[in-house]
């Protein structure tokens, strides 16, 4: 069955950097397209960021463009997402989700705490 790890949190700085990755097994991860999601503290889901089955496109949410990168290694099965110039907003619990927008299957999540 579908297996999402997800691994790289902590705590950071404002201003600082993370890079979030996620192992994938289960299925053929090469041929799907690939997603980040975040729920903040008292918040629903939000979109983060999509990227297609080869990596050639990506897409991002407003709040997040320009500052985080999203790729993937279809090699070792993973996914990646690189996270700088972190803000106190983008604290959440960050899921990958096999389909694009989040709508397939998540891992159980990696906490991300912006905070000086």
């Amino acid at each position: 069955q579908v297996q999402l790890v997800e691994s790289g949190g902590g705590l950071v700085q404002p201003g600082g950097s993370l890079r979030l990755s996620c192992a994938a097994s289960g299925f053929t991860f090469s041929t799907y397209s690939m997603s980040w999601v975040r729920q903040a503290p008292g918040k629903g889901l939000e979109w983060v960021s999509d990227i297609s089955s080869s990596g050639g496109i990506t897409s991002y949410a407003d709040s997040v463009k320009g500052r985080f990168t999203i790729s993937r290694d279809n090699a070792k099965n993973t996914l990646y997402l690189q996270m700088n110039s972190l803000k106190p907003e983008d604290t959440a619990v960050y899921y990958c989700a096999k389909f694009s927008r989040g709508v397939g299957p998540r891992g159980q999540g990696t906490q991300v705490t912006v905070s000086s």
